[in-house]
């Protein structure tokens, strides 16, 4: 097999690996002043990350519904986070009004530590939230915080996904790191977490994290593309410690805010040479396992 040499021939790909489509479990969808926000904080990488980050996909938002279905993007969350208190529960309304009549749409939600987060994480998965998204460097916060233990124990009971940006890639956080995921983890040792982006840079101790614990997952979220490793690279002696794991790792891309094709991120995965099965796993069968897909 060949990789897919650009967007158009990723359908060929993934039809030839003798899938029904893609699962991408990072996938960004905001409010549109959000992600105006979001895209203007790219447009100036190179003073925050010393490495130009031109968006790929800054598109109208029924543009990027369309590449994601020419692509072949089965079923995708939104991810909605947010950097202050008063923001999670208006985030995690408007996802869900987007998710509504989207099959596609996986329902997302996230939460900070607020007083109110117990209540609105439990009305959102009231509302059919099917995961939640957090990010520790940006909302620069320890996930241990009490006032997270039962939004926490909530999530462990339900089983529902959370994908978690907790490494200290691209830029390190206060809370960001292994450290405050070990910890979190020794305390609910259930939660079905989703290592964002495989943990860059700290790759190794997070895949410590997800041989230790049977629910923790990674996604590939930028991981092997030429941008990464060139900033966050892997140690090719790892390279098998991927192949072992291959049932607990899950495609996810960052689109739209991504620096090059989708295509691309597909390709750096290709180029590990891990074989056909583990595409196969990481591409469709891990992510529609995880999120209960059709084929």
């Amino acid at each position: 097999m060949q990789p897919p040499a650009d967007d158009d021939d990723v359908p060929r790909y993934w039809r030839e690996l003798g899938l029904p489509g893609l699962v991408d479990v990072h996938v960004h969808f905001l409010p549109e002043r959000v992600q105006a926000k979001v895209w203007q904080y790219f447009e100036a990488a190179g003073t925050h990350y010393g490495a130009d980050w031109p968006v790929a996909y800054a598109l109208p938002e029924d543009e990027r519904l369309a590449v994601l279905e020419r692509l072949g993007v089965r079923a995708f969350p939104t991810l909605p986070y947010p950097h202050k208190p008063g923001m999670a529960a208006w985030l995690n309304d408007w996802s869900a009004g987007f998710a509504d009549g989207r099959p596609r749409v996986l329902q997302s939600a996230t939460f900070f530590p607020e007083p109110e987060a117990p209540a609105y994480v439990a009305e959102a998965l009231d509302r059919g939230a099917r995961v939640f998204k957090v990010h520790v460097q940006v909302g620069g916060f320890d996930p241990r915080h009490p006032l997270l233990d039962p939004v926490w124990a909530r999530l462990e009971e339900t089983g529902t996904p959370v994908v978690i940006h907790c490494g200290s890639g691209p830029l390190r956080g206060e809370h960001t790191g292994p450290a405050p995921m070990a910890g979190l983890l020794e305390r609910h040792p259930r939660l079905q977490l989703v290592i964002a982006h495989l943990g860059m840079p700290e790759y190794r101790e997070f895949l410590d994290l997800a041989d230790r614990y049977e629910r923790v997952h990674l996604d590939t979220t930028m991981f092997a593309t030429d941008f990464t490793e060139r900033l966050m690279p892997f140690d090719p002696a790892d390279r098998p410690r991927l192949a072992a794991l291959r049932d607990k790792i899950v495609l996810g891309s960052d689109f739209p805010s991504i620096p090059y094709p989708y295509a691309h991120q597909l390709q750096a995965l290709h180029r590990l040479d891990l074989g056909e099965e583990w595409l196969r796993s990481v591409l469709w069968r891990n992510g529609a396992r995880l999120f209960r897909i059709a084929a």
